[in-house]
């Protein structure tokens, strides 16, 4: 009873209010341009002088707003143009034009746990806007920050629908651990991790919700956010509602997506005749009449719709304001049987109780499908064609049949005697059932109460509750009908769940008194992560009547479950300090304890500080008029990485060590699995930046550029142990790396009169060595084809150099393992043996540069852009030809071996058809990576005015257009190990690149 009468309490104030105003108050209404060239602009705070009563311009310009006082004073602001103020003198209407003035200073950016004016940050912040975003129709925010922020690099590492994307600010920044930033959405923390087939975590959250992104990248920046900040922080703000007419907007698009390239392999005659000479007898008799054959490449590949439709509504008023919208998202992916489906609404409400008190909540629920397809295999040679669908595709026989007579698959198996059966149908692969089906919901809860003027005090609430269930079955049926005799058929079902709990409460205190600006803000928090896991496994089926949905049916089961918790305390306190506008100071200090750690260090300390000039407000540089802002920065801090490690590494673990018989019977072992250290710590990184900020012609011309070095120490690193220890290895604080780098940021309005066009570029270098590993050790092998080394970059490739083809009279070299038409490697130490030895340095897949631009064009109705992102000097790996240039018979080639080594063709590039032959991994594979892309060209056209629609665009929009590289492979953006901070620049198979052409409308009502 007592919460209904607060209730009614609550809502009494608000019904009566407009009742009592209703009678005082005046309409007053307008529009809004800008003095320029007459054209509206939208969102105009428009605000009755000294009071809180306002609301901004529609999307036409236009206003209305209730005045109580005939003689008010009407306040018009908008960033980067002149604040007018007109007073009323009782009229109805009241236009406004607006004058440009400086539009970078006054703009408002989100820092961590608060917002700040442009002009007084004294770090390095980058802010993205939502037209940005936008320009390119994308399933993750990330997509869209590619190319756009200057130090940040963003990799595709999976073309597939929902696919893995990584993302690195300022270089790698841990071997074991995680390199990608802490994402921040409404104050709830995401991070965003898995392998290359998993579906990115980002690709949950709708990018058309978003208002507006900041990438926070030095010590300064991120040092608030303690032992989750090394990596740098993505703050993430969503569209809230605002003061003024209820406003309806639909933004959609539909598409059509392709794929850009095939590889050219052999046809069926090519094929037929390497096969005779593999196997040394006449498999075709006659290779010469089986023309081309099948070109699986055609059937696995489709033009795959995409499209996505959003409905938005917000509004309120001076007390209350809500946004809530709705959006549908589903591609199918360019592989048959791969796609992805998102539904998500948000809800975002605030309102205020008092002049002292106002609350607020956040909701976002999405849920999401996603159907995946083999791709991307660790393995090599024969089982990377076995493991993908692309690999599958391009090693199957050009002579064999997708399809029985009646239409059902045909294992490879059951054709020609059983000769391929090693080799697999990739329509087979297609049919595997690996479906994730996830919701995810993030809420945030929060009050904020104002006692006096300049302070507050804002707690929050904010969980994050998930949970996947994965539905994976091979069946039967595409089995070799010889393989069923032991039994076929392989489910699966893993049922995974996270809650996050996370309670913030930050006390703001801000003041200014005659030239000295001070805000003080401090922060408690406090964040327990719960995750559990059940799966089981099953094989043998009777048939495939019920896929994964009846496990009891299989011969064969496996059950195993896992838990785990950890907990994160957090006390942080900043100074923002600043002296005439123009001397700027800020100090931060935040103490994370997690329980992670070893019993000696559970708790960090990170500390850091930014002094920043702005130097514009000098009298000897405001006397240049070209000058509109000038500003230099320097910041210098300690931030944690936390996201290093697992919980319990500290501990001494235990797991199963596999059956023994007791009694006679069977019992599960149980064994010591992992050596306890309770030294174990945080990775520490140390960054110092210095920055510049250049405005010229009133902020027509804006230049930023930034020198950072970030050295990280007490890496979290695996130490394999010997086995007379009882363990197999330990993890430890035992390697360092650093990172050095240059960044540079311009943009420019070139026009702006009847033809607007703006330009934008950025570009970034940095540099990645490691400096120590454990035991002093030089180097370290991380597969065969990559290593980590003292003094070098992360991503190394160390393999054989390629010399050439054997050619008949040559001495094949001992411990070659070749022969005569097989590669010949060269002996490097010329000891006269091939080994280990000759082995060498061939390059890194660390770019030597990074860059991105973008141009905007508008005249009258119409709007132009086109964005382009490039990555230049990396080098890729690329293990699809070690795969496909090895003819070992059974298996389709690249075209290219048709001129392979022969008695009659000495050739000196292609070996010759050798049954199970090998090859050694050598610098043959190594391309270069670099590539520029085209990733967005859009042409738009705003409507005129129709009754009932308040604005409406029509666009049509290309999407990686093209790109120019030197790469042969499918794609040079690739990835195949994910997010992997070492096995980095190898493509084996990855989920290719669409090129997609859309046609959207955007609307508002």
């Amino acid at each position: 009873m007592m919460k209904l009468i607060f209730s009614l309490l609550g809502i009494f104030p608000i019904l009566l209010t407009p009742v009592i105003a209703l009678s005082q108050q005046q309409i007053v209404k307008g529009r809004v341009t800008a003095a320029e060239n007459n054209e509206p602009l939208v969102g105009v705070t428009v605000r009755v002088k000294n009071t809180s009563t306002g609301t901004v311009t529609r999307t036409d310009g236009t206003y209305s707003l209730p005045v109580n006082q005939t003689d008010a004073v009407l306040v018009f602001t908008f960033t980067g143009y002149t604040t007018a103020e007109t007073p009323l003198g009782g009229k109805p209407i009241l236009d406004m034009a607006l004058q440009p003035g400086q539009k970078e200073l006054g703009e408002v950016v989100v820092v961590g746990y608060g917002t700040q004016q442009k002009a007084n940050i004294a770090g390095s912040i980058a802010s993205v806007k939502t037209a940005e975003l936008k320009q390119t129709p994308v399933s993750n925010v990330v997509q869209g920050l590619q190319g756009r922020v200057a130090g940040v690099q963003v990799t595709q590492n999976s073309a597939a629908p929902g696919g893995n994307i990584s993302m690195r600010i300022r270089g790698v920044n841990s071997i074991n651990g995680t390199s990608e930033p802490l994402y921040v959405i409404d104050g709830v923390q995401l991070s965003n991790s898995g392998g290359v087939n998993d579906i990115s975590s980002l690709s949950l959250i709708n990018p058309n919700d978003i208002e507006s992104v900041a990438v926070l990248k030095d010590a300064s920046a991120t040092a608030i956010y303690g032992a989750r900040g090394a990596n740098g922080v993505v703050l993430i703000t969503t569209k809230r509602g605002k003061a003024g007419k209820t406003l309806v907007t639909y933004d959609g698009y539909y598409g059509i997506q392709k794929n850009t390239r095939q590889m050219a392999m052999m046809n069926a005659a090519e094929f037929a005749a390497l096969e005779n000479e593999v196997y040394k007898t006449n498999v075709y008799p006659d290779p010469a009449a089986l023309g081309e054959g099948i070109n699986w490449q055609d059937l696995i590949f489709r033009d795959a719709p995409i499209q996505s439709h959003q409905v938005g509504v917000s509004g309120g008023n001076e007390r209350t304001q809500f946004a809530m919208s709705g959006n549908y998202f589903k591609q199918e992916g360019i592989i048959v049987s791969s796609d992805f489906t998102r539904y998500s609404f948000r809800l975002n409400f605030d309102h205020r109780i008092s002049n002292m008190l106002k609350a607020g909540a956040s909701l976002f629920t999405s849920y999401v499908i996603n159907h995946r397809i083999p791709s991307a295999s660790t393995s090599i040679d024969a089982g990377a064609v076995n493991a993908s669908v692309l690999g599958a595709a391009m090693g199957a026989p050009p002579t064999l049949k997708p399809y029985k007579d009646d239409g059902s698959i045909w294992p490879f198996g059951d054709q020609m005697d059983g000769r391929y059966r090693e080799v697999v149908n990739p329509l087979g692969l297609a049919s595997i059932l690996d479906r994730d089906k996830t919701s995810r919901t993030l809420g945030s809860l929060y009050a904020e109460f104002t006692p006096v003027k300049g302070l507050s005090y804002r707690a929050s609430f904010n969980p994050v509750i998930s949970g996947t269930l994965n539905d994976y079955y091979s069946p039967r049926y595409i089995m070799n009908s010889g393989d069923l005799a032991s039994g076929g058929g392989t489910a699966r079902k893993i049922n995974s769940n996270t809650i996050v709990l996370l309670h913030e409460s930050v006390l703001t205190y801000e003041t200014r008194i005659k030239k000295h600006a001070l805000k003080f803000t401090g922060v408690f928090a406090t964040q327990t992560n719960n995750n559990n896991s059940n799966k089981i496994e099953a094989s043998n089926f009777p048939n495939d009547a019920t896929l994964n949905e009846a496990m009891q049916l299989a011969t064969d089961h496996t059950v195993t479950s896992s838990r785990s918790k950890d907990r994160l305390d957090s006390y942080m306190g900043r100074i923002n300090y600043g002296f005439r506008d123009k001397y700027l100071l800020d100090l931060i200090a935040r103490v994370d304890g997690s329980s992670k750690f070893g019993a000696n260090n559970k708790y960090g300390f990170f500390p850091a500080a930014a002094i920043a000039w702005r130097a514009s407000e000098e009298p000897f540089v405001r006397s240049i008029s070209a000058i509109s802002n000038l500003k230099f920065r320097f910041s210098y801090g300690l931030t944690g990485n936390a996201g290093a490690i697992d919980p319990y590494k500290s501990l001494s673990l235990q797991g199963t060590s596999g059956l023994y018989y007791f009694e006679h019977a069977p019992v599960t072992g149980i064994k010591v699995s992992g050596i306890a250290n309770n030294g174990l710590k945080w990775e520490r990184s140390v960054q110092a930046d210095l920055g510049f900020e250049l405005g010229l012609w009133k902020d027509r011309v804006n230049i930023t550029g930034d020198i950072y070095h970030k050295k990280t120490n007490d890496l979290l690193f695996v130490k394999k142990l010997p086995g007379s220890s009882g363990y197999n290895e330990v993890t430890g604080n035992f390697a360092s790396l650093e990172n050095r780098g240059v960044e540079l940021s311009v943009d420019a309005v070139v026009l702006d009169s009847k033809v607007k066009w703006s330009v934008a570029g950025n570009i970034s270098v940095n540099r990645n060595k490691l400096l120590g590993l454990a035991d002093n050790v030089n180097e370290y092998t991380v597969s065969n084809y990559q290593v980590l080394k003292i003094g070098e970059p992360l991503g190394l490739f160390k393999t054989y150099v390629f010399d050439g083809i054997y050619q008949q009279g040559e001495t094949v070299m001992d411990g070659s393992g070749s022969r005569i038409g097989g590669v010949k490697v060269k002996d490097l130490n010329k000891d006269g043996i091939i080994s280990a030895d000759d082995q060498k340095i061939i390059g890194n897949a660390t770019p030597s540069f990074t860059y991105g631009f973008a141009t905007n064009l508008s005249y009258r109705n119409f709007d132009f852009s086109a964005f382009f992102s490039g990555i230049q000097g990396n080098k890729v790996y690329n293990l699809i030809r070690y795969t496909f240039e090895n003819p070992l018979g059974s298996r389709n080639m690249f075209k290219a071996l048709v001129n392979r080594w022969s008695e009659t063709n000495p050739g000196n590039e292609y070996v010759s058809g050798y049954q199970g032959g090998r090859i050694p991994l050598t610098d043959r594979f190594m391309e270069n990576g670099s590539f520029l892309r085209c990733k967005n060209i859009t042409l738009g056209y705003r409507l005129p005015a129709i009754k009932g629609i308040s604005s409406a665009r029509i666009y049509v929009s290309a999407n990686n257009l093209f790109t120019i590289t030197n790469y042969t492979g499918y794609d040079p953006e690739v990835n195949t190990f994910g997010n992997s901070n070492t096995q980095i620049g190898v493509d084996n198979l990855v989920y290719p690149t669409a090129r997609s052409f859309l046609l959207g409308i955007q609307a508002g009502f």
